[in-house]
């Protein structure tokens, strides 16, 4: 009925409103990074606790992802969106309106979750709707609102939080998931075309993820702070993460479809998920952080830093999408991952002297690669998958490359703890200072000294998103493939 009212339209129509909600998802994931420090004020956090403010969402978003496909097959498109949406918002006001530190991670639990339900739809509307000579384009157009979103998230986020304090930032998102809403309302079927449930869902794999989950980033978190329990929680996570994978492969409807893996392009496209998130998660959360602390920049500084690097990404993923209908998926990505590494590169060398403009043009190229992966990545994984395994394939590239960006975050504060007590600074007065402001009594690190921490552990994430360059040139299919 709604193909007949709006013709070939249609379907860019219900693209756009699930577009919607993504930017919304992503805002929320982003828009935190520069309020860190004045939160940390707020609730008198040290910088193990404060990093789960990002930590939360982000492992909440993974563990939401495996049940997307399940509440699809349940609940249908329409019904999973509109829950979601409700979710993110819901969490938006828990958050602003927090009274303590507790209450604040229930609030960012609630939105990472949301943010999970949504993020593999637009994939799935894009690989079902659209032809596969229109998928690039669309993929394009899909690219280039979602990747506005976390330019808008920092630097928005900045401008809140110097005008109307922290707890502004979560009221953002509210605005965004009521349009959403209303387009929802107007533009999705409320039938569903995915094949119904057939079994019972795998609660017990789900559960066992998420004790893998805790113990990682728990082990972290735990090397960071010097104590011993952070090598036994890491070993044990990956024992029952071995096991979580040897069980979800013998089963004949799993919350992760492992046998996926045995597609040399799907396996080798995951390995990329998981890297460039460490990379791409890790330095969006350590870079704000770094233009405050490390080179002294206010809140707003440090946000609209993203801001042009943001328009660069919209750009170049508008220009990839259509790229990616032409070219080979293998070599896009490859690309976007090399110039991730080397942005990364570049920021290690900015320090007090360095201008403002030099920095914002180390941050585009890192966006530039950024918007050559998105397009590639997911439509070189897809294709040659089965139709009725899409809706697994998109959920498990998200949730890769989601784990990824959780342990991102996590490493990134155990790295500049690390390199912080090499150098002869002890991390605890640096939070202190963060936290009770630079003019409070007590030792008062200077600027330059932070900027070599900073620079190592830049230096250390390019150095662990090399491998997905290797791992890129995998993707390539085989010979007979393409000639099929």
């Amino acid at each position: 009925m709604m193909q007949a009212r709006y013709g070939g339209r249609y379907r860019w129509y219900v693209l756009l409103t699930v577009m919607s909600g993504m930017m919304a998802a992503i805002v929320s994931s982003t828009i935190v990074n520069v309020a860190v420090p004045d939160m940390s004020r707020a609730f008198e956090l040290t910088q193990s606790r404060a990093q789960w403010i990002a930590a939360a969402f982000m492992m909440a978003m993974t563990l939401a992802l495996p049940l997307t496909p399940s509440l699809l097959q349940r609940l249908g498109l329409f019904k999973t969106y509109v829950i979601a949406l409700c979710l993110l918002m819901s969490g938006g006001i828990l958050g602003g309106f927090s009274p303590n530190y507790e209450l604040l991670i229930v609030a960012r639990v609630i939105e990472g979750f949301a943010a999970g339900f949504i993020q593999p739809i637009p994939n799935i509307i894009i690989l079902r709707a659209f032809e596969p000579r229109e998928q690039g384009r669309a993929m394009g157009f899909y690219g280039l609102g979602v990747v506005l979103a976390p330019a808008m998230g920092p630097t928005v986020g900045g401008l809140l939080v110097e005008a109307f304090g922290w707890r502004s930032i979560f009221f953002f998102v509210v605005p965004v998931c009521l349009a959403a809403l209303l387009m929802s309302h107007r533009f999705l079927a409320r039938t569903s075309s995915f094949p119904a449930a057939t079994r019972r869902f795998d609660w017990r794999g789900l559960a066992l993820l998420a004790t893998v989950l805790l113990l990682l980033q728990n082990g972290l978190v735990q090397l960071g702070e010097a104590h011993k329990l952070g090598h036994w929680m890491i070993s044990v996570s990956i024992l029952l993460g071995a096991w979580f994978s040897i069980s979800q492969w013998h089963r004949a409807e799993p919350l992760v479809q492992v046998r996926l893996f045995s597609h040399r392009t799907f396996a080798m496209g995951m390995i990329v998920a998981f890297v460039y998130g460490i990379g791409l998660f890790g330095s969006t959360y350590l870079v704000p952080v770094f233009l405050q602390t490390g080179l002294g920049y206010s809140p707003s500084a440090a946000g609209a830093a993203l801001m042009p690097a943001g328009f660069t990404l919209a750009v170049t993923v508008f220009v990839s999408g259509r790229l990616a209908d032409r070219f080979e998926a293998a070599y896009l990505v490859c690309a976007g991952v090399s110039l991730l590494t080397l942005s990364m590169l570049l920021l290690s060398s900015v320090d007090l002297l360095t201008p403002y403009l030099h920095i914002l043009l180390f941050i585009m190229v890192g966006r530039v690669g950024l918007g050559l992966v998105l397009p590639s990545l997911m439509l070189g994984v897809s294709r040659g998958l089965a139709r009725d395994e899409t809706p697994q394939a998109v959920s498990m590239l998200s949730l890769l490359r989601q784990l990824g960006g959780a342990l991102g975050i996590s490493l990134v504060g155990l790295l500049i703890d690390w390199r912080m007590r090499a150098v002869g600074i002890d991390p605890g007065i640096v939070w202190r200072n963060l936290m009770t402001g630079q003019g409070a009594p007590g030792p008062v690190i200077p600027h330059e000294e932070l900027v070599q921490p900073f620079a190592e552990t830049l230096q250390l994430l390019a150095l662990i998103s090399a491998p997905a360059i290797i791992a890129a040139v995998l993707m390539r299919p085989a010979r007979d493939a393409r000639r099929r």
